[in-house]
């Protein structure tokens, strides 16, 4: 039975490998909201295959991925952890939303054309109806509230059009969400581009720490990490580079951006580099060794992904007869 807690749902794609960013953005502020919230995170591996994916691949990402979740503290009990592909009421009730989208709206989704203009090649109706997934994965659980950036605001405001339509016709059906307004995640930026974010698909190594990431190998890519000619630690627009590095320096030991200045005044950007990559090392150590442990315990994994699929398939079976009912399917007979 699920308690008086407002309902928060949000949920990480199972391609590439988890980043800094995706850790000091996102995954790092989930980890107390279940004293809030009733919480359920997906591995949103059904949107992964809007792109071509190798299956072996994608299968063993997913696991990483939910794995990642509970290295970095998410607990399994108190926060239902699952694969989006377990539970067949996200790709049901996503086809019931398709019948209350309209193509104009989802002309005007940026994502799309982000989309298709990296993937020419596959530009598939998957990848044109990926936003109406997505409200089926919030609105299955009677979401309250959704954790978003600034990229995924266009999507949650089309999850409210769709439960607002839907509920205007059928009555009081969705709960609408709202985004959750928490204390902001740092923003991470690239290490070679500080332009743009930190990606778990960039084709450039050097620019995304992954959270699997040995202590060498992190300390490498900062030392080969962009900075700028001006030689001064110090945070501001004419400096994105050494900016992005004050920011995760400082995400990283509680530190503002005057306390790191005053911590670095002086000294040169290969000090700064050593010590922004071994306070990143010495953060995800215990991280790593936690998911080598769960990596060595398969039976712990496999309970996991039963139990927690059953219950995110308890709460969405709930909705989605509701949905169907309300939209003239037939009872199904027991």
């Amino acid at each position: 039975m699920m308690n008086d807690k407002k309902i928060l749902f949000s949920g990480m794609q199972a391609t590439g490998s988890l980043t800094l960013g995706n850790y000091l953005g996102a995954l790092k502020n989930w980890l107390n909201l279940c004293d809030d919230y009733e919480c359920f995170y997906s591995v949103v591996d059904l949107h992964s295959i809007t792109v071509r994916q190798d299956p072996a691949e994608l299968r063993k990402k997913a696991r990483n991925l939910l794995m990642l979740y509970i290295a970095a503290g998410l607990d399994p009990e108190k926060n239902c952890i699952y694969y989006q592909s377990h539970v067949s009421g996200h790709a049901e009730l996503a086809w019931i939303l398709n019948c209350f989208t309209y193509m104009g709206e989802l002309n005007r989704m940026t994502q799309f054309k982000d989309k298709s203009a990296k993937h020419a090649d596959n530009i598939n109706a998957g990848l044109f109806t990926y936003p109406v997934l997505m409200a089926s994965d919030i609105l299955l659980y009677q979401t309250d509230v959704v954790p978003v950036g600034k990229d995924q605001l266009q999507h949650l405001e089309l999850t409210r059009d769709i439960a607002i339509r839907f509920n205007s016709i059928y009555g009081d059906v969705f709960t609408v969400p709202e985004p959750y307004l928490g204390k902001a995640g740092a923003k991470i930026m690239s290490l070679q581009d500080p332009t743009k974010k930190m990606s778990k698909s960039d084709e450039n190594p050097n620019a995304s720490i992954y959270l699997t990431d040995d202590r060498d190998t992190v300390i490498r890519k900062f030392k080969r990490a962009v900075t700028d000619s001006e030689a001064r630690i110090h945070y501001c627009e004419e400096q994105p580079g050494v900016s992005n590095l004050i920011e995760i320096y400082g995400a990283v030991t509680g530190k503002t951006f005057e306390e790191v200045e005053k911590e670095f005044e002086g000294k040169g950007y290969g000090d700064f580099k050593l010590a922004v990559g071994e306070a990143v090392a010495d953060l995800l150590t215990p991280l790593q060794t936690r998911f080598n442990e769960l990596s060595q315990d398969k039976a712990y994994i496999d309970k996991i992904i039963k139990e927690n699929g059953e219950k995110a398939d308890y709460y969405a079976t709930k909705t989605l007869r509701k949905v169907q009912k309300k939209v003239g399917f037939p009872e199904r007979i027991r």
